[in-house]
């Protein structure tokens, strides 16, 4: 079923929201983006994805219908301020970013006279037939919008209820396994490595089904994606202390994931990941306990 009459504003155009982009304009959906301050990646793949750009967050938020923000964590309420003050009301905003419940809630706070849906992306962009779950919990109505939109898409969407911040929950519960295991792997290896047993540390490995110390393919991939899963791993710690668990595990991947900022979208072999996280003698003689 195709999706006619809408338009969508999309925040912003990274991998994730280019190919989100994408699948609504298969749904023949409008979907308009701000060129205003982009670099020329998300340009191309803006284009590339067949949205329509606009100058300005303002003309954005003028047009559409629904707002579908999927951008860095840490980027999350800013850009839901500056929606705000656009003066966008009495439609559909889409919080589809790895934050804390409460920060879910900020931004519905901001947002006082606009249906906020919380969701949450787990699995890979939707390109070459993936089919990534995005979550949603909320106002009933609102997530039956945002679900026909993706209805005939490789986008699956499943509700989970009408409390906003469930779907935050899910996905910080989950990145924070799935994200910390990934650096973990990544220690692991680069220790047998400078060792000399990392074959033997593989064999091992091979013998557990489903471990990650096997796919040593993914340290520098984990390296490139560092810049946008420390701050979700600081979401997640701020998660788990506002429950009441230990946050210094996920603290400590955070800090890991940050010695590898300068890796950004970078194609690294497995060796000049690791080297990106040898710590400098002195500093780690200063480090706290």
């Amino acid at each position: 079923m195709m999706v006619t009459g809408i338009t969508v504003g999309l925040m912003h155009p990274g991998s994730m929201g280019a190919a989100f982009g994408a699948q609504l304009r298969k749904q023949n959906v409008r979907v308009l983006w701000c060129t205003d301050g982009r670099s020329r990646q998300s340009c191309a793949r803006a284009e590339n994805a067949g949205l329509e750009g606009v100058q300005n967050l303002a003309q954005l938020v003028a047009h559409a219908d629904v707002l579908l923000s999927l951008c860095p964590p840490a980027a999350a309420v800013d850009v839901a301020q500056q929606v705000a003050a656009c003066g966008f009301d009495g439609r559909l905003y889409i919080e589809a970013n790895a934050i804390t419940p409460r920060r879910v809630q900020d931004v519905a706070e901001l947002l006082p006279g606009t249906k906020v849906i919380d969701g949450a992306v787990i699995g890979s962009p939707p390109v070459g037939g993936k089919q990534p779950t995005l979550y949603l919990s909320g106002d009933p109505d609102g997530c039956s919008q945002a679900t026909a939109l993706f209805a005939a898409s490789d986008v699956k969407a499943n509700v989970l209820g009408t409390e906003v911040g469930a779907a935050s929950a899910l996905k910080l519960s989950y990145s924070s396994y799935q994200k910390a295991s990934r650096v973990l792997a990544a220690l692991a290896y680069g220790v047998a490595d400078a060792s000399g047993v990392a074959d033997e540390l593989l064999k091992i490995a091979g013998k557990r089904g489903g471990s990650y110390l096997t796919e040593t393919d993914y340290i520098p991939k984990t390296a490139s994606r560092a810049w946008r899963w420390s701050p979700e791993l600081d979401d997640a710690a701020a998660l788990l202390r506002e429950i009441g668990l230990p946050d210094d595990l996920m603290r400590a991947a955070s800090r890991v994931l940050h010695q590898w900022s300068d890796a950004r979208d970078r194609e690294l072999s497995v060796a000049e990941a690791l080297s990106l996280l040898q710590v400098d003698q002195g500093r780690e003689g200063n480090a706290e306990p």
